[in-house]
C-alpha cells in the first residue's frame, strides 16, 4: 500500500483596488452660436454657480476658447455634461493630468 502525503492548501482572497477614481475637469468649449446669457444661465441651473461664477466662467471661455467650469469625478461630472451638451453647448470631461 502506497502511503500518499495529502496537505490542505489555504488561500486567502483579498481585495486590491484596481481603479482609482482619478479627478476630472467639466470643459465648456466656445462656439460662434451661443449666447453669453445662455452659457451664464446653464452654469447656474446645472453647475451651481453664482451670477459673478457664470459671467466669469463665460469670458474666460469665450477668450480662451474653453474652460474647465467644475471639478469632481467622473460620475459626478457626467450628467452635469450631458445636461450642458442637451441644451447645445459644447462640454466634455477631461481627466486631470498628475504632475
Amino acid at each position: 500500500m502506497l502511503a500518499t502525503d495529502t496537505y490542505t492548501k489555504q488561500s486567502e482572497v483579498t481585495d486590491v483596488l484596481t481603479d482609482v477614481e482619478s479627478p476630472c475637469y467639466l470643459i465648456v468649449w466656445n462656439d460662434d452660436v451661443t449666447t453669453f446669457d445662455w452659457v451664464i444661465q446653464t452654469l447656474i441651473e446645472i453647475c451651481g454657480h453664482t451670477t459673478e461664477q457664470a459671467e466669469q466662467c463665460a469670458m474666460i471661455i469665450h477668450t480662451k476658447g474653453k474652460y474647465s467650469v467644475k471639478e469632481g469625478n467622473y460620475d459626478f461630472l457626467k450628467p452635469m455634461c450631458n445636461a450642458i451638451t442637451e441644451r447645445g453647448i459644447g462640454a466634455t470631461i477631461e481627466v486631470m493630468s498628475e504632475y
